[in-house]
C-alpha cells in the first residue's frame, strides 16, 4: 500500500478509563481511513492500582515520578492491561493492530531523564531521531494499526516510563519523514478551555506566543502543559497539522489548531 499521508491519534484523560466512551472511540478511529498509529497513555489507571497497592503516587507538572515499584504498575496498565484491551477492541472493529511498548520492535528509545533538578526516577525523554519510522512503515504498508503505549526502553535493558503526550509527538515528528502526518491529540474535553468548567470556551488556536501567556496566567496548568508543549514541538518538527479534541470528533475539524 502506498502511503500519502499518516494519521497519529493520542488516546488519554477519562476516555481510557470509561469502558463506554471507550468503545465509541475506539469504532471511530478504526473508521478513520488510510494508514494510522494509536497512541495511549492510561495515568489514572495505574494511580488506581498504585492505590490498591499502597503505593503513593507522586506528579509534578503533570509528570509521574516512577521510582522502581512505581515502574512496574505502569509497564504492567500500559503495556499490558490497557494495551492489550485497546488491540482486542481494534480487532472486533476490524482494524488489524499489533500493540507496541517502545521495547517491541525497537519501536522508541529514550534516555532516562538527570535527576537535577527532579529526579522523576525511571522517567525517559524521547528523541524523535530515536523512532523507528523504517519499521513504522513496513507496518503501515502492510495495513497493520501500530498501538504504542508510554513504556519505552534505553537500549541496555531498562525500561522507562514516558509522557504519552511526548509519545505521540515523537512518533508523529517519526512519522512526517514517511509521509505528511497529522497529529492529533483526544481526550474528554471539546478541546483547550479558557475555563475548565465551560466546554464552549474552546481556545481554537494556541501558538509558542500565547502559550506562554496562557501558562503566565494559569489558563493552562498541570498535565496541559506537558500536551501543549509536545503539540507545539510536533508542529515545528514538520507535523502537518496538530489539534486537541473531545474523542467524539475526531473525524470533525473541532478543538484547538496548535501552530
Amino acid at each position: 500500500m502506498e502511503i500519502k499521508n499518516i494519521n497519529v491519534v493520542k488516546i488519554g484523560g477519562n476516555v481510557i478509563d470509561d469502558p463506554t466512551a471507550l468503545a465509541d472511540f475506539v469504532r471511530i478511529f478504526s473508521s478513520l481511513k488510510g494508514p494510522k498509529i494509536l497512541v495511549h497513555g492510561g495515568g489514572k489507571e495505574a494511580t488506581r492500582l498504585s492505590n490498591e497497592m499502597g503505593i503513593e503516587t507522586t506528579m509534578i507538572e503533570g509528570r509521574r515520578v516512577t521510582d522502581r515499584a512505581t515502574l512496574d504498575i505502569v509497564t504492567m496498565t500500559y503495556a499490558g492491561l490497557i494495551n492489550k484491551r485497546i488491540v482486542a477492541m481494534l480487532q472486533a472493529e476490524g482494524c488489524n493492530s499489533i500493540g507496541f511498548s517502545g521495547a517491541d520492535g525497537n519501536i522508541i528509545k529514550a534516555s532516562r531523564r538527570p535527576a537535577n533538578p527532579i529526579d522523576y526516577g525511571f522517567v525517559g525523554d524521547i528523541d524523535p531521531q530515536n523512532v523507528n519510522d523504517s519499521l513504522i512503515r513496513i507496518l503501515l504498508e502492510a495495513e497493520i494499526t501500530p498501538v504504542v503505549c508510554a513504556i519505552c526502553h534505553d537500549g541496555k535493558g531498562t525500561l522507562l516510563n514516558c509522557n504519552a503526550d511526548s509519545v505521540a509527538s515523537a512518533i508523529a515528528i517519526g512519522s512526517s519523514r514517511i509521509a505528511p502526518t497529522v497529529l492529533t491529540y483526544c481526550f474528554e474535553k471539546a478541546g483547550v478551555l479558557a475555563d475548565v468548567d465551560d466546554e464552549n470556551s474552546v481556545i481554537p488556536l494556541i501558538t509558542k506566543d500565547n502559550f506562554q501567556r496562557l501558562k503566565e496566567n494559569g489558563t493552562i496548568a498541570k498535565g496541559m502543559i506537558p500536551k501543549l508543549t509536545n503539540a507545539l514541538e510536533s508542529a515545528s518538527k514538520g507535523v502537518k497539522e496538530v489539534r486537541i479534541c473531545n474523542a467524539e470528533n475526531l473525524l470533525s475539524d473541532s478543538g484547538t489548531k496548535i501552530m
